[in-house]
């Protein structure tokens, strides 16, 4: 029992996983200071308005009725930045090499893979050309 949870936590996407989401977390709070401390403050500068504290209250004099629309402002845009970046850095560069080791083992990557009913059509087709006298022979 033990083997085997060894054996599915060595695997080596598990172990990317946990780097991904270790590097993501600290990416957060890099991109959260970046935010917070840069890009809000030119947004307020250049439209004029501080969408910081932006929102309502629900109840007048109780701080915790108080729906924040700057916060989810400030989230979305934590967000695109976060996207983006991940997308431009490691998503793009990764297919870029993948698609670079495809073609070095000769497949194609614009060529599409075969569907199921082809593939299926084929072994139907190997099979109605197989007679009595050849049915053990191998096809090639």
């Amino acid at each position: 029992m033990l083997q085997g949870f060894k054996d599915f936590i060595m695997r080596g996407n598990v172990i990317e996983l946990a780097v991904g989401v270790v590097i993501g977390a600290a990416f957060t709070a890099v991109v959260t200071a970046f935010s917070d401390s840069i890009i809000n403050p030119l947004l307020a500068a250049l439209g004029g308005v501080d969408y910081s504290g932006l929102g309502f209250f629900v109840r007048e004099g109780n701080e915790a009725t108080f729906v924040d629309f700057g916060a989810v402002i400030t989230a979305i845009i934590n967000f695109l930045l976060i996207a983006a970046v991940i997308y431009f850095l490691l998503v793009a560069p990764m297919n870029k090499l993948d698609e670079t080791q495809k073609r070095r083992k000769g497949i194609d990557p614009e060529e599409p893979e075969p569907t199921d009913t082809e593939l299926l059509a084929e072994i139907r087709d190997l099979l109605a050309g197989q007679t009595p006298d050849n049915v053990h022979k191998p096809l090639n």
